[in-house]
């Protein structure tokens, strides 16, 4: 299944929904590319809704690293939102859930940003 995407803005804050699979390929390409353009545009407070993602690999890993890394680099945050059990327990067993803000709920994942004041 191939990677959809579709972003929202809310309170000046991208919720970018995500469905299908984050794999090496053109799935994390389009997910990197689509990173790119939502910080060419300015956005720098992204909440990754996962709800919908069936599978992640390790380059659909380093791409959520590599997508914090770069927004933090601009100032922002990424907070992610709605993790499947298996792409959650990815996240502990590899300590990266450490580097991330997740959260269950659309409201509190924007009641973090409201908080930070980013």
């Amino acid at each position: 299944m191939p990677l959809y995407m579709v972003d929202k803005l809310m309170d000046g804050i991208v919720l970018l929904n995500m469905r299908g699979r984050i794999i090496l390929g053109s799935e994390t390409e389009a997910f990197r590319s689509k990173i790119k353009e939502l910080i060419a545009a300015g956005h720098q407070r992204l909440i990754l809704d996962l709800g919908e993602i069936t599978y992640i690999d390790s380059a659909g890993l380093s791409s959520l690293v590599a997508s914090v890394t770069s927004v933090r680099k601009q100032g922002g945050d990424v907070i992610l939102l709605h993790l499947p059990r298996g792409v959650h327990q990815l996240l502990q067993i590899t300590r990266l859930a450490t580097i991330f803000e997740i959260h269950n709920e659309v409201e509190s994942a924007l009641q973090a940003f409201r908080r930070q004041g980013v």
